[in-house]
């Protein structure tokens, strides 16, 4: 029952639940970047390249073999660059986002930071301090 509540107890701290969230928003960024690379960005770019589809790119090392009915009896083996290149591309852009965003947080906080603040006020001195300071100010107005 203590290894439960050891647990429990690890679970329900706030860096765990935000690592948690953060890991699950940071799964769907993926996501929606993965898809803006492959369906926005890599079209124009395989445009350029000749109307390449980079995800197609490979090179067959071992053909096929199928029978005489055309069934696929071992499929081929390939080696799949151009997924290799998409997913390349799909990090690059992924990074370079999650830097802008880290960049724009740090920016956040060094303006927290420097904020001009209200210097405190100091303590008031101790009240033996207060009374020779009284007693030094009646002493100079007698003179």
């Amino acid at each position: 029952m203590k290894m439960i509540d050891e647990f429990k107890q690890f679970a329900m701290r706030g860096n765990v639940i935000d690592m948690a969230v953060g890991i699950i928003i940071g799964g769907a960024f993926g996501k929606i970047v993965s898809s803006a690379v492959s369906d926005i960005v890599m079209p124009p770019i395989g445009l350029l390249v000749g109307g390449v589809n980079f995800t197609d790119l490979k090179i067959t090392l071992k053909d096929q073999i199928t029978d005489a009915a055309g069934a696929v009896l071992n499929p081929a083996v390939t080696l799949n660059y151009g997924n290799f290149i998409q997913v390349t591309f799909d990090f690059i852009i992924i990074a370079f986002a999650i830097f802008l965003m880290i960049k724009m947080m740090n920016n956040l906080n060094r303006k927290k930071v420097e904020a001009p603040s209200v210097p405190p006020t100091p303590p008031p001195p101790p009240a033996d301090i207060q009374l020779l300071t009284e007693i030094r100010d009646l002493l100079k107005k007698e003179k």
